[in-house]
């Protein structure tokens, strides 16, 4: 197990601190995107000014060499920015961990979504942060022809797939999991759902499972 610094509040893309000066996000974002800063404050509502905003350069972007733009789900959709410099600890900008190397969850694991995603299928973006819980659904039942099928690898984790799904604009935030330590884990980062419905029967977001990747991690933050 690793803890490393979260934030609640991420303009313009959805990206987690991981320690010193980096953060979690998805690759595909980042293929399409120009990232060149990220804006950090405290407020859940996007309405709202405020000051003592956090704004950090972003020095390098680092996406998983096996991440392929033209097949999503092949997996690997992880990538990780390096910023200038560490943000502050803030009321919202707290601790959060990394799970161990290798963990799944069991079936109907609670977790909880959060993101500025649409609010709907081709609706609205909220000025509010939204957040929901979704169940875990295991590989073996995610992975049937009726469900995702191939779509799915063991580098994955699904979630959700009833009343309550991610959306549009979702992509590359955490999926957060309450372990049995009373401590909180992003054990997934936000990769895709069904392309014509955000909340489709059978179709749960699909999450890249961060606990297949703590050896990167690890290599590409001590690398820079």
């Amino acid at each position: 197990m690793r803890c490393v610094k979260a934030a609640a509040l991420f303009k313009a893309s959805s990206v987690m601190p991981v320690s010193k000066a980096f953060l979690l996000t998805e690759a595909y974002g980042l293929s399409i995107l120009a990232f060149t800063s990220v804006h950090m404050r405290d407020a859940h509502d996007l309405s709202v000014q405020e000051d003592g905003e956090q704004i950090r350069d972003i020095l390098r972007i680092v996406v998983h060499p096996k991440w392929n733009i033209e097949c999503v789900a092949c997996g690997n959709d992880i990538a990780l920015l390096k910023m200038d410099k560490a943000p502050l600890l803030s009321p919202s900008v707290q601790t959060a961990c990394i799970p161990p190397a290798g963990e799944i969850l069991p079936h109907d694991t609670p977790c909880y979504i959060s993101g500025w995603g649409d609010l709907y299928t081709h609706g609205p973006i909220p000025d509010k942060l939204q957040q929901a819980m979704l169940p875990v659904v295991e590989y073996s039942v995610c992975s049937q022809s009726d469900w995702w099928g191939k779509n799915v690898k063991t580098t994955m984790v699904c979630a959700g797939g009833d009343i309550r799904a991610s959306c549009s604009g979702d992509s590359g935030g955490p999926l957060n999991c309450k372990g049995k330590d009373g401590k909180w884990y992003v054990q997934g980062v936000t990769s895709f759902v069904w392309a014509t419905n955000c909340n489709e029967l059978k179709k749960p977001t699909v999450f890249t499972r961060t606990s297949a990747f703590n050896d990167w991690l690890d290599e590409v933050m001590l690398k820079y």
